[in-house]
Formats: C-alpha cells, sequence, structure tokens
C-alpha cells in the first residue's frame, strides 16, 4: 500500500548506502526504532503491527503524540498517526516512513502530512511543525545503518 502525502506536509529525506531491507530491520522493533526516531524527542511506545499504538513525548507532558500504526509494508512503508493528546485537532496528522531502492542503496523519505483534513487550524500547524522538524532522524538513521 502507498499512502496518498498530502501537499500540507514536511519532508525530510537521506540516501542510504544499504539496501531497503536492510535499513527496514531499523523499523523492525521499538529498541531499534527508538534508537533513530527517539533523536530529539522520546519514542514511549512503538509496535510493528498494524494497529498498535505509536507515542511520542517531544518535551513535557503538553508535547506528547498517539496514534495507530496504518500501514506496515516491509521493506517500504510505515505510516502511523500523530494525535497531539489534549489539543483537540479534529483528526490526527500521519506520520509516513518510505524507502525507495535507489542505485546501490535506500532513499529513505519521512514526510509528516494531513494536516488539510484539520481544516482551517491545517496550515497553522504545518508552519510550526515545518520549523520543528530537522533531518536529525534521517541522519541517525543513516549512521546507525551505515555504522
Amino acid at each position: 500500500m502507498v499512502t496518498q502525502i498530502s501537499g500540507l506536509s514536511v519532508r525530510r529525506c537521506t540516501w542510504i548506502d544499504a539496501k531497503p531491507e536492510r535499513v527496514w530491520e531499523e523499523l523492525g522493533s521499538f529498541e531499534a526504532m527508538r534508537s533513530w526516531y527517539g533523536t530529539g524527542h522520546t519514542l514511549v511506545a512503538y509496535e510493528p503491527v498494524v494497529g498498535a499504538t505509536v507515542e511520542t513525548d517531544a518535551g513535557g507532558p503538553d508535547l506528547r503524540f498517539v496514534g495507530k500504526v496504518l500501514v506496515y509494508d516491509p521493506p517500504r512503508e510505515l505510516t502511523f498517526e500523530q494525535d497531539w493528546v489534549g489539543h483537540g485537532w479534529p483528526v490526527p496528522a500521519l506520520i509516513t516512513i518510505r524507502l525507495t531502492p535507489s542505485g546501490a542503496g535506500t532513499l529513505v523519505e519521512l514526510f509528516h502530512h494531513g494536516f488539510e483534513r484539520m481544516g482551517a487550524v491545517g496550515a497553522e500547524m504545518l508552519r510550526g511543525f515545518e520549523g520543528g522538524w530537522t533531518n536529525r532522524q534521517m541522519e541517525a538513521l543513516r549512521v546507525r545503518v551505515e555504522g
């Protein structure tokens, strides 16, 4: 399954010198995922199964996000909801991590998207998250895989 990425999205990416199957190993368990995705925040809960809960803590009780895994399609795509706990979003945003073979390696893309589903507050939310995402998760993943 390929999740449609909307126009209102944050995109961060990197190229990793490894096949998608190797990169995917870093999405296959809580421990592996926490080691790179938890860079800059804390991964509290994650299970690589559709319907499982994903929870992150970005720095305190007012910065917690929770949602369900929607797509777990090795070695291509992981998509999960990200609802800002206590802020009453009408629907959660989405996080999609996509792996695409590229030459001898893998293009890894991380999208924070779905903001248009929130209605009038969507563009404002996107602006806030655009400034918050760096490439630190992508760099941590690259270093973990390439050594």
